[in-house]
């Protein structure tokens, strides 16, 4: 399971030019998720996400965890794409979505996340803050 994290000031997902969810101050995740993973490393990387020390502490330091702040989190299988053997990204990486949905959804939900539309086609709109992005895997 990989997960890029980035601080926000905002955050929104839109399906068909409506905004579907959006969010203030916090963490923006695109989660993406292999055959290999489970409800447990869902867990572990949800909790992981959560005691992240990425936002100013007051001293000029990244050392406060998300506390009270937001979080979005958009399904993307685009995190298994290996380029190797070319230039055209195969997703065999990915696990399908029988898998992927349920550990999406276990994962958003250990998070108190809001969520894109899993398989959808959407537009993410987001304003980095510091620019903070880190890849985390579980």
């Amino acid at each position: 399971m990989r997960a890029l994290v980035q601080r926000v000031t905002r955050a929104a997902v839109s399906v068909d030019g409506a905004i579907h969810a959006s969010i203030g101050p916090g963490m923006l995740v695109l989660l993406g998720i292999t055959h290999s993973d489970d409800e447990r490393a869902a867990d572990r990387l949800a909790d992981k996400v959560a005691r992240l020390r990425i936002f100013d502490d007051g001293k000029g330091r990244m050392g406060e965890p998300l506390g009270d702040r937001q979080v979005l989190c958009v399904s993307q299988f685009t995190l298994y794409g290996d380029t190797a053997k070319g230039n055209r990204p195969s997703f065999v990486g990915a696990a399908g979505a029988g898998q992927a949905q349920p550990l999406y959804e276990h994962f958003c939900a250990r998070l108190g996340a809001q969520k894109g539309v899993f398989g959808a086609h959407m537009a993410v709109e987001l304003v980095n803050d510091g620019p903070v992005t880190l890849m985390l895997e579980a």
